[in-house]
């Protein structure tokens, strides 16, 4: 008898329970396609959709999974929601993710970041069947200091700014909650902490994001306006955090000692580019000249941090991943992806998606990383 053949990541996800928090956002968007085309049964909690307009409702995900509206701060919705549920599998990533927003509504930042997080704890430590939950935070968990090596996941967690802060806070409570619930033998739910910024993807329309405000800009035939020119990113696409997520959520699943532990997800250390440099190219793409693109605007209303690195040996070493994307490549999947909405094809944005999706499973696949191979 031929063996079966397996799909990426061991075919660990289908006909599966899958909550995805945050899944009508730009990332958790991505997340509950690829997951979809992973065969999952997909269940999603938000307490609205965010942005207009909406990946979420481009691809028409409401009618593909069950949605529920709700906000997690709300502990005894939540907790109804995951008795109803029964997930065996979760993927947290309902945040409040702007830095400029934090600084305006500290309070909603650190109450959804941080308790928020909390309560997706408590209804985890409800459930009775296994369950393996990847909780996403942030590399801003990290002091920066603005050294030139990349963070490793045992350095000093911290925050100048509100965001900053209630991504670290979030991994103190998560901290505290695994050694007091999670740990002994007989729990049947095994938690792993994701941290990766930067990133980069079609879909993507929240305020302050300097690729969303590109394309809203250049679509109009308007210059848009950059606050930091000289700041340097680790930018990466969507889809290679997303792949480091699914990948520690199979390794959880097959019972490897990665409970507990949390993992950086970025790209090689050679790919840090200024936001100059990212704009300059995209223009480019969309067959601009850099003057007609953007201007530097004066407005310092908030700090950003100039460089911020991760080191993500240990997800090489423990997980066998590492990104799969050139630079170029991910550049060219974001233009794409805006260029045919603009264009007015959008309906057929879920079909690019799964496209940009089976292509970005092929490289991975021709470079031999396992969680790609059949």
């Amino acid at each position: 008898m031929s063996a079966v053949s397996r799909g990426p990541f061991g075919d660990v996800f289908r006909n599966r329970r899958v909550l995805v928090t945050g899944h009508t956002g730009f990332k958790g968007s991505w997340l509950t396609s690829w997951l979809l085309e992973l065969g999952a049964r997909v269940s999603g909690v938000s307490r609205d959709i965010p942005t207009e307009p909406s990946m979420f409702v481009e691809l028409a995900l409401e009618r593909r999974i069950t949605h529920h509206v709700l906000d997690i701060r709300d502990l005894s919705a939540l907790a109804e929601l995951f008795r109803a549920e029964q997930p065996e599998f979760v993927f947290h990533l309902a945040a409040q993710p702007l830095v400029s927003r934090s600084y305006r509504d500290p309070v909603e930042t650190i109450s959804t970041n941080a308790i928020g997080t909390m309560n997706v704890l408590e209804c985890l430590r409800s459930l009775r069947q296994h369950c393996y939950a990847v909780l996403v935070t942030s590399d801003k968990c990290y002091d920066n200091v603005e050294w030139v090596w990349g963070y490793r996941e045992t350095d000093r967690l911290g925050g100048k700014d509100v965001y900053s802060g209630s991504k670290a806070a979030a991994e103190l409570i998560i901290h505290c909650y695994l050694h007091s619930f999670f740990m002994a033998p007989a729990c049947p739910v095994r938690i792993a902490i994701g941290r990766a910024g930067n990133v980069i993807g079609g879909g993507d329309w929240a305020q302050d994001r300097v690729v969303a405000d590109c394309v809203r800009a250049w679509s109009a035939g308007r210059v848009v306006e950059i606050r930091s020119p000289a700041a340097t990113r680790p930018w990466q696409h969507v889809l290679e955090p997303l792949s480091g997520y699914l990948t520690l959520a199979q390794t959880l699943a097959r019972g490897e000692a990665v409970h507990g532990e949390a993992f950086n997800f970025g790209p090689p250390a050679d790919q840090s580019h200024t936001v100059l440099e990212l704009l300059s190219e995209l223009a480019r793409d969309w067959g601009l000249e850099a003057a007609a693109a953007f201007r530097v605007s004066s407005d310092a209303s908030f700090r950003e941090a100039a460089l911020l690195k991760l080191n993500c040996d240990k997800a090489l070493q423990q997980l066998a991943w590492r990104p799969t994307l050139a630079y170029a490549d991910g550049v060219r999947y974001v233009g794409d992806w805006y260029r045919e909405f603009y264009r007015g094809e959008r309906g057929r944005m879920a079909q690019l998606t799964a496209r940009q999706i089976d292509d970005y499973r092929r490289q991975a696949c021709a470079k031999g990383l396992p969680w790609a191979l059949p």
